[in-house]
């Protein structure tokens, strides 16, 4: 005959609440060691499972915004001189411009920082419980290509239309063909008036129409992005080219 201990489980299965099964041994030996009330060890049951759930979810929206191995600005370097200082970035972090649906776009040369800002508050965005997903232009580009042809890229173009925030690293840092031109626009045009998009590029507005090989197009996807948005100019030498490794020692004086 199973004791108190394994219905409890028993029932934690089955009511699928893995929160209280995994913590109950020591919950139960805390109550009995503090007296607890009823209602206290209750509160301290679903508070367990509740933590737990909330743990998971935050791992699956992490795992699914595929953000850069290094995504937290709490390890930002302010030594570093790109043109934006502490007080900026912290307002950034607020996250007051994400709920007025506005966008950020980061400009500069390779190495100021871009990527990393975008991918940090992208995190920040995550924890706080919006739908913020990071993706490259490449990636990007190959989701919309493929949507109507594989059910990965589908499940991602509707994972994606549902976003309050996207990131699109490195946009226009190469050539697009026409056609993919066309379907860039048609998803940011969808978009741009209920979510939010971060934007890195190393390319001033006025190089777009060059990259993707028509004025009138560039113009448009432009007109949507920056209706309303928040351009920031970074600056600065390249923080890798700066931090160089190298596989040799250091010489001795």
């Amino acid at each position: 005959m199973m004791d108190k201990k394994q219905q409890i489980r028993q029932y934690c299965q089955q009511f699928k609440t893995t929160g209280i099964s995994a913590g109950i041994e020591t919950l139960i030996q805390e109550a009995e060691a503090k007296g607890t009330g009823y209602m206290d060890f209750t509160l301290s049951l679903l508070k367990t499972e509740a933590d737990l759930r909330h743990q998971k979810e935050l791992t699956r929206r992490v795992k699914s915004a595929k953000l850069p191995r290094n995504s937290d600005l709490k390890t930002y370097d302010y030594s570093l001189e790109n043109g934006l200082p502490k007080t900026r970035l912290n307002q950034l972090r607020e996250l007051n411009w994400l709920d007025q649906l506005y966008n950020i776009m980061l400009m500069g040369p390779s190495g100021t920082g871009k990527t990393f800002l975008a991918g940090g508050l992208c995190a920040d965005a995550v924890a706080k419980g919006y739908k913020a997903y990071f993706r490259t232009m490449e990636e990007l580009i190959n989701v919309l290509k493929m949507k109507d042809v594989t059910r990965t890229a589908l499940v991602e173009y509707k994972r994606l239309s549902k976003a309050n925030l996207i990131v699109i690293d490195d946009i226009m840092l190469f050539p697009v063909e026409k056609s993919c031109a066309v379907s860039l626009f048609n998803f940011i045009n969808q978009l741009y008036e209920s979510t939010s998009f971060i934007i890195t590029t190393n390319k001033m507005p006025a190089d777009w129409a060059k990259m993707l090989d028509d004025e009138v197009l560039a113009t448009a996807l432009l007109d949507r992005l920056l209706y309303k948005c928040e351009i920031i100019n970074l600056s600065g030498k390249s923080y890798r080219m700066k931090n160089r490794k190298t596989i040799f020692e250091s010489e001795l004086n």
